[in-house]
């Protein structure tokens, strides 16, 4: 299945939603936060807990739509033509490493600084094209939090013997000799282990 570019840059945007998280509480005004205990007994009125929530909700609420997204994506995603494993190599920090330097990178962000929102936007543009281009874009690593593992390996199709290789997702364990199930999303195969065998 090749990925409309639309619907590739919700799954990309999803990928990120943690960033989002991070981003929404360095917004939250902590000062106002604090004064909220006394509101009610001094009666005073209440300064906005966001800073900049115009920005900061919309965000976090978007790339969290994203992330569901591509959650329906790898459901409809029906694995059918069978293949059998000859090498299956799981490769976890391959999906942390996607985004944890990007992460770190943006802790001093801030929806205030004009500057380093659109340089946020600008880098974030470049990330989704390569991921785009690379063909890897459905690597998402909150999808280890549902089960997910990223594996790279080495199959046949059912009734050749050419040897190929390839990045797989699956939520089964993959060892070698397996025959699972598989669904092409760009250049990523999802996998699932064929209960039948061969």
């Amino acid at each position: 299945m090749q990925l409309r570019i639309y619907a590739a840059a919700l799954i990309f945007v999803g990928s990120y939603f943690p960033l989002s998280i991070i981003l929404l509480a360095q917004d939250i005004n902590y000062s106002a936060v604090s004064k909220l205990t006394s509101i009610v007994a001094l009666g005073s009125e209440c300064s906005t807990i966001l800073k900049n929530p115009n920005f900061s909700i919309p965000i976090a609420g978007f790339s969290f739509a994203c992330f569901v997204l591509t959650v329906v994506v790898l459901q409809l995603a029906t694995p059918r033509t069978l293949i059998k494993l000859t090498d299956a190599k799981h490769v976890p920090a391959d999906l942390m490493n996607y985004t944890l330097p990007y992460v770190v990178s943006f802790m001093s962000f801030d929806y205030q600084e004009t500057g380093k929102f659109v340089g946020f936007l600008i880098f974030l543009g470049w990330m989704f094209l390569i991921s785009h281009r690379s063909g890897q874009v459905i690597l998402n690593p909150l999808l280890i939090v549902l089960g997910w593992r990223h594996y790279e390996l080495k199959y046949m199709f059912a009734g050749d013997d050419k040897e190929r290789s390839g990045q797989a997702l699956s939520k089964d364990v993959l060892e070698p000799g397996m025959h699972c199930k598989q669904s092409a999303v760009q250049d990523i195969l999802v996998l699932r282990a064929n209960a039948g065998g061969a």
